[in-house]
C-alpha cells in the first residue's frame, strides 16, 4: 500500500509519461492483463488510456487491471490512469519512495 507522499511522488514521475496501452471497445481479457503485467515488470510505472468507445470507465478498468496484475493504481485523471508495481529487486523508484 502506498502512502499519500509516495503516491504524490509517483504522480510526479508519471507526469511526463505517454500512455503505453489503450483500452478500446474490446474486453480487458487475460491477454491484455498479461501484456500489461509484463510491461509493469519491465517499467514499474505505466500510464494507460481508456478510449471514448470503451465499455469501461477509467476507474473500473484500473480496478480490473490492478486485480489482474497485482499493481497499485497511483492516479486516475480524465480518461487515463497510472499503475505502479515495484520490482522485487533494485527498483528504480526506491529513492523516490523513501521520502
Amino acid at each position: 500500500m502506498l502512502t499519500s507522499k509516495q503516491r504524490a511522488a509517483l504522480r510526479g514521475a508519471a507526469n511526463g509519461l505517454d500512455p503505453v496501452f489503450q483500452i478500446g471497445k474490446g474486453e480487458i481479457d487475460e491477454a491484455m492483463t498479461a501484456a500489461i503485467a509484463a510491461c509493469l515488470d519491465a517499467r514499474e510505472l505505466i500510464k494507460v488510456k481508456v478510449l471514448d468507445n470503451s465499455e469501461y470507465d477509467p476507474r473500473e478498468a484500473a480496478g480490473l487491471l490492478c486485480e489482474g496484475t497485482g499493481a497499485e493504481c497511483v492516479q486516475v485523471i480524465g480518461r487515463k490512469f497510472v499503475l505502479f508495481k515495484r520490482k522485487k529487486k533494485e527498483s528504480a523508484f526506491d529513492a523516490l519512495l523513501k521520502k
